[in-house]
């Protein structure tokens, strides 16, 4: 019987040993032709890790940093030291480190001239690593100085990735209850295992319902990529993902198991309930055990993180829904429309996007935009829904809702209802200062209410009411371009009316 920590591979006929397409590039930079073709011939059915190798040709200084500036990824450059001057080959490094700033190609300076640059002092002054004299350099010793050189520029390259991702990790990792961010680090942590176990650059995160795999119903998402995938995520694998990719996900899948077939592998766990998780990776070499174990207790933990997730989610998502249906109610009392709040929440959102505001405190704007009349609460009847106009002493009851709102939401300390209470008890105030309740004037109201102030009036005047016809949208924009400088903040108008188009979908979407 197995246990938890068995691994299931798909049974596969032995096959000869695989030459990847992707070729380790080598730069022969000599001013002798000659130099070239026998590096060339030496060289002849070179491999590492499974790979051959490509070779650039340069001959000269100049041709080389063209070709470096080119290929980002030339692992090697074997240089000679005298071409068009007696120390090109030297300025030739000198250039690569410090004005290409490439620290991680690796550098083999040969010369026939060892007199010219003796080798101590050439070491000591210049980034380089290995200097060979050319009569030295056998078949045999250029086989093993570009196998030794290989190794190392994998080696700095899995050093340069892991930093990478381990950058990637930490920005991501104070916002990983956000959907998006836990996808950044999820990404950051593959670039790491990548790295450490010099796996392929293309690896695939897909998450899904397990009824979608069947494409019967449920959602299927890829929540992470790298290399080729990493333009991919958030979009759906079958429309996006090759057919032997999506056949190793299925057998993964159904088997609930590690497999794999010929050098890609699936690593399948499942977070909870119906929801299957599969990470899919290619490796030039056979996964050692301590590979494998590395890969299932990122699985696992992945998987923790994502329960958490999930859990994070719908406490949001019931805070949002709470805060949605107080605003509904208070509207309702007024005999509002309960699409009233949810436009007004997304125009305010869509305003605080579109001048910049943070991420975090659009979120705060969307989420407290829909409580700005939640002191009518407190307004008697016979105020509120008064057929007529309102004289003098229940206008003055009418005001007072702004105040009692903005005193009720204070009494949390939460940042939502702080942002709330700003709202509810500025959202009547006017630019030039003739609002209510306290005369606020221009910048002295708060951006969050000035938003919510624009955002209210303008789903007001576009809705019907039971005392009123909407206005047409042409009448609705006339009339804000009117108060832009004395109801509304001048630049909250002129960014509405420049994307007005935004502002009616949102209309379109939430219909009364």
């Amino acid at each position: 019987m197995s246990s938890q920590n068995d691994f299931l591979f798909s049974n596969e006929p032995k096959k000869d040993k695989v030459i990847y397409e992707k070729s380790w590039k080598i730069l022969i930079v000599d001013d002798e032709p000659s130099i070239h073709d026998v590096t060339v011939l030496a060289l002849d059915g070179f491999e590492f890790e499974g790979r051959n190798i490509e070779f650039f040709h340069a001959y000269n200084a100049k041709e080389a940093i063209a070709l470096l500036k080119k290929e980002e990824d030339i692992a090697l450059a074997l240089v000679d030291v005298v071409m068009e001057t007696e120390h090109a080959g030297l300025d030739l490094v000198d250039s690569i480190r410090n004005d290409l700033n490439n620290s991680i190609i690796r550098v083999v300076l040969r010369t026939g001239q060892p007199g010219q640059a003796p080798e101590r002092s050439v070491i000591k002054k210049y980034d380089i690593n290995d200097y060979k004299e050319k009569t030295e350099l056998t078949s045999q010793k250029l086989y093993s100085v570009v196998y030794t050189s290989l190794r190392s520029y994998r080696d700095m390259c899995a050093l340069e990735d892991n930093r990478k991702g381990l950058e990637r990790v930490i920005k991501a990792s104070s916002e990983i209850y956000k959907v998006q961010k836990l996808s950044e680090l999820i990404n950051g942590i593959l670039d790491q295992l990548i790295a450490v176990l010099y796996l392929e650059k293309d690896t695939v995160y897909v998450n899904f319902d397990s009824l979608a795999i069947e494409g019967v119903s449920g959602e299927a998402n890829i929540l992470a990529g790298t290399g080729k995938f990493s333009d991919i995520s958030g979009k759906d694998p079958f429309s996006e993902l090759d057919s032997e990719i999506i056949d190793l996900l299925k057998t993964s899948i159904d088997k609930k198991s590690f497999v794999s077939k010929g050098n890609k592998y699936a690593v399948y766990f499942s977070p909870g309930g119906t929801v299957d998780d599969v990470l899919i990776f290619s490796s030039h070499q056979k996964l050692s055990d301590d590979s494998i174990h590395l890969l299932e207790l990122f699985c696992n933990n992945l998987g923790i993180a994502y329960k958490n997730l999930l859990l994070h989610k719908e406490v949001d998502d019931t805070q949002r829904e709470i805060l949605y249906l107080l605003g509904e109610a208070v509207e309702t009392r007024s005999k509002e429309t309960g699409s009233h709040v949810r436009r007004v929440a997304e125009y305010s959102k869509l305003l605080a996007k579109l001048i910049g505001q943070p991420e975090s405190v659009i979120e705060l704007i969307e989420l407290a935009s829909p409580l700005h009349d939640f002191g009518k609460i407190g307004v008697p009847d016979r105020v509120l829904h008064k057929p007529g106009k309102l004289d003098d002493e229940e206008w003055e009851i009418m005001q007072s809702h702004a105040s009692l709102g903005e005193t009720m939401l204070s009494r949390s300390d939460r940042s939502i209802m702080n942002t709330a209470s700003i709202i509810a008890g500025q959202h009547h105030e006017k630019w030039n200062g003739t609002g209510y309740p306290n005369g606020f004037k221009g910048e002295g109201i708060h951006i969050y209410a000035r938003i919510t102030a624009l955002a209210d009036v303008f789903d007001a005047l576009g809705s019907k009411r039971c005392y009123k016809d909407s206005w047409p949208l042409d009448k609705v924009i006339a009339f804000i371009k009117e108060e832009s400088g004395e109801h509304f903040d001048p630049n909250l108008v002129e960014v509405m009316c420049d994307n007005i188009d935004s502002f009616e979908e949102i209309m379109k979407k939430y219909p009364d």
